[in-house]
């Protein structure tokens, strides 16, 4: 049997979310060569309730036919910010409360699954060949890495996102349902 798709907000499982209005997280993009992963990243920053994405560097920005094709609209509905300046946005970001996180596997990097975020938080992800850079790794909080089981050592960045973005809408809900003591 064919059941029609419907959107996500009229399903029951839908009614947890309810209350959350948006996720307190920034994704900080500095110089991503694939226009297609930008486009990624706005898809899941509007299906998870992002708050923006910032734009560094190389990194493509809308309207681009790259980005339209992969975010399927989101471009349209995701606030966003462009700079050339990755490290100063990162400061500035910092100096209105954000925790700093680099998506990144280094020596001393937080377990993604252990990792204790403080909310609001802002998620860095860097060039899909040589990583985020020296400058901006620099001023991070932290770095969080993805457990990575297989023989390859990493993920495509847009797929990264996803993974984190969404393991941060889980602890934030988490978070909110303990002091609101919203039903489980």
């Amino acid at each position: 049997m064919d059941e029609e798709r419907i959107p996500f907000q009229v399903t029951l499982g839908a009614e947890p979310y309810d209350e959350l209005q948006q996720l307190p997280v920034v994704v900080l993009l500095e110089n991503l060569r694939s226009a297609y992963n930008v486009g990624s990243f706005f898809r899941t920053a509007d299906a998870a309730g992002v708050e923006r994405l910032l734009l560094c560097g190389i990194t493509a920005t809308p309207p681009h036919e790259g980005i339209a094709k992969t975010a399927l609209g989101a471009e349209q509905t995701v606030p966003w910010e462009y700079t050339s300046d990755a490290v100063w946005l990162a400061r500035d970001i910092r100096a209105r409360g954000y925790e700093i996180a680099v998506v990144e596997t280094r020596l001393h990097a937080v377990d993604l699954f252990d990792w204790m975020p403080r909310f609001p938080v802002c998620l860095v992800f860097g060039n899909e060949l040589s990583g985020v850079s020296d400058e901006l790794c620099a001023a991070a909080d932290l770095y969080v890495r993805i457990p990575m089981l297989g023989a390859k050592h990493s993920l495509n960045v847009a797929t990264a996102g996803g993974v984190v973005i969404y393991e941060l809408l889980r602890k934030y809900r988490q978070l909110w349902r303990s002091a609101h003591l919203l039903p489980r």
